[in-house]
């Protein structure tokens, strides 16, 4: 003998009622509504009832009814997924149906003096179908509700959020065949919203939810609303895990499926949407005045950051972007990306910022008005092993576009440079500020001769998602099941979005009178042991218990802590709140041009590392190497000093 539960699951399982059948059974209640209204005109007495009279009424109904089910299609929507407009078509039908008879009734009486039905039994008859109709539906709806909210059948899940979003967000997950859910409750911000009903849904203040999971054995969370910030996003997602409560989040309302949310489009909540912070706000117009209508030229255009400023730059209409870089594969990616959004004002550039020749030819050929230099080699340990590599792309690279800017006439030239650069520790760091030094100093001294190209630098962390960054790495590690390797428990970094980090650059660079390092506010540092338990929790499992976390010992050259600014370095504020002016050392260009064209040639002459990295020290009296073979060129420093 099957057991209730099991009845419960194989009924839960019915799916769609074909509409023929919805079709009779509506026709089938008007009938009911017929013969009722009948009987409560006649006070429940049948022996006062005209059956011939009234057959040649019913025949009308039924036909009036056949006509009007099929004109407002009122069989064609999921029963269980009955709405307003459904409720809409069935009034409609009602009403019309029994206006239709009322019509000609008035005309039956006019002409022969006999009513083919009494008034009050049409009136009865239209508020009868119109109740029983709408209410089968509901009932067959809530039916549905409660089989699904049978423990072992449906996922029971709260909406966080009682707007527009919440109640699209509730309406797709009930038109999900594939998923068995419950909606709990919706949880909201506004204490006007709480104790109130959507759809008969419960709709709950934000400061019960810890015991809103706690008591009613929560699933899932969905986080319907657009626009939280990114502290109370933390806030939900922590009491959630607290709670093994698993976390989702809807996508943006441009990636809607015709303007309509999808259940499928459900995302897990992803440790890229914790650190995001409020959307920056860029000055479009001052940004489009640098960009439209004319030919810009990014290098490590098929990077994380260069790629993005590519796609970025095209929604202001340049005349062409010229996109260049070594990475065949990443470019041809981009290519295609570009050419499937209908992009067209672009053209792929395979070339290496150290050629010479090649770059020239660009720029003789298409003499960029703006350029974006973003090339350069990133990664700190590798460039602690290979400065040859870090001065050839980082300084030489981006003399030469600098050099080939004035030459050819740019009006402008945005250098991407980073926190590292900053009291740099490695190799890396201190190609970066070389090259930024190389600039600023360049530009003063062009500035005296009249030259009218400027040169802008822009500086900040690391960015989320980037190629290499620790965020896909973790990730990697979480998959395969750990251990997540982090290097030191008490390292942390600021962290922007690829997007927002971009944005700021086009900003910087529009703004720019010449020779400024500007400074982006990055916000709160993360603490990286932090940021690997919470990616782990987010994937379902315990840190430390189902994936370990490990401690690898700082990289070479690897800092504890990221600065933005030296010890001797104060900034100026601008009119965008996300963007300062550092203040920095002057250089003179004379000077510092033959230091550098000395780097270079010992980097192209492959001198001993020792040779090239104690010259790099010589330009950049704040690098100290941590952590690296090259410590002891500062050891040895410091004995000549004492001497």
């Amino acid at each position: 003998m099957e057991t209730v539960s099991l009845k419960l699951k194989k009924l839960s399982k019915i799916s769609i009622i074909p509409r023929w059948m919805i079709f009779c059974f509506d026709l089938g209640l008007v009938n009911v509504a017929f013969f009722l209204a009948v009987l409560i005109r006649y006070d429940f007495s049948t022996l006062s009832v005209e059956f011939p009279v009234l057959s040649n009424a019913w025949i009308l109904i039924n036909a009036f009814g056949i006509f009007l089910f099929l004109l407002f299609r009122t069989y064609a929507g999921i029963i269980r997924f009955s709405g307003v407009q459904d409720a809409l078509r069935i009034f409609f039908v009602a009403f019309f149906l029994d206006s239709g008879l009322a019509l000609l009734n008035y005309f039956v009486i006019a002409y022969s003096g006999f009513a083919v039905i009494g008034y009050s039994i049409i009136i009865i008859h239209g508020l009868l179908s119109f109740v029983l109709l709408t209410a089968y539906r509901l009932l067959v709806k809530y039916m549905f509700v409660y089989l699904s909210s049978v423990k072992g059948i449906s996922k029971r899940v709260v909406i966080y959020g009682a707007g527009d979003v919440g109640i699209s967000t509730k309406r797709a997950l009930e038109h999900d065949l594939n998923e068995k859910i419950t909606i709990v409750a919706f949880v909201d911000d506004d204490l006007r919203k709480a104790n109130k009903r959507i759809d008969g849904v419960r709709i709950e203040y934000a400061d019960k939810l810890p015991a809103l999971l706690q008591s009613q054995d929560i699933d899932e969370l969905i986080i319907a609303t657009l626009r939280l910030p990114a502290d109370k996003k933390n806030h939900i997602v922590d009491i959630c895990l607290s709670n093994k409560v698993s976390v989702f989040t809807i996508p943006p309302l441009k990636k809607w499926i015709n303007g309509q949310f999808q259940a499928r489009q459900l995302q897990n909540v992803k440790i890229e949407d914790l650190l995001d912070r409020d959307p920056i706000m860029i000055y479009n117009d001052i940004v489009g005045e640098q960009i439209k209508g004319k030919n810009i030229l990014i290098t490590g255009g098929a990077g994380s950051i260069g790629s993005e400023i590519v796609r970025q730059c095209l929604q202001y209409k340049p005349k062409q972007i010229l996109i260049v870089d070594t990475a065949e594969s990443a470019l041809h990616d981009l290519e295609l990306e570009l050419l499937d959004k209908n992009f067209i004002a672009f053209k792929p550039v395979l070339a290496s910022v150290c050629n010479l020749q090649r770059m020239e030819a660009i720029f003789q050929q298409y003499q960029p008005a703006v350029i974006y230099h973003a090339a350069a080699y990133k990664h700190v340990p590798m460039m602690e092993h290979h400065p040859v590599e870090a001065i050839l792309t980082n300084v030489k690279g981006s003399k030469m576009i600098a050099d080939l800017a004035v030459k050819y006439g740019a009006e402008r030239m945005v250098m991407v440079s980073t926190d590292k650069a900053v009291n740099p520790t490695n190799v890396m760091g201190a190609s970066k500020r070389i090259a930024e030094i190389y600039v600023q100093s360049y530009f003063r001294h062009l500035q005296a001769g009249g030259t009218q190209t400027k040169f802008i630098t822009t500086r900040f962390g690391n960015v989320l998602g980037s190629n290499g960054s620790v965020i896909p790495r973790f990730k990697k590690q979480i998959e395969a099941g750990g251990p997540v390797t982090v290097t030191h428990p008490e390292i942390t970094r600021y962290f922007m979005t690829i997007p927002e980090a971009c944005q700021l650059v086009l900003e910087a660079g529009a703004m720019g009178e010449g020779g400024e390092v500007f400074v982006f506010d990055m916000g709160k540092s993360v603490k990286i042991v932090d940021l690997a338990k919470k990616m782990i929790q987010l994937s379902g499992f315990v840190p430390d218990k189902d994936i370990k976390i490990e401690f690898t010992g700082l990289r070479p050259g690897e800092k504890l802590y990221e600065e933005l600014l030296t010890k001797n370095e104060n900034t100026i504020p601008t009119y965008h709140e996300k963007i300062l002016i550092a203040k920095t050392r002057v250089y003179d260009f004379n000077e510092i041009q033959t230091q550098i064209s000395q780097l270079i040639q010992l980097a192209e002459s492959h001198a001993g590392f020792d040779v090239i990295v104690q010259e790099m020290k010589v330009l950049v009296p704040e690098f100290i190497s941590k952590n690296s073979a090259f410590e002891q060129l500062d050891k040895d420093r410091g004995s000549l000093k004492a001497v």
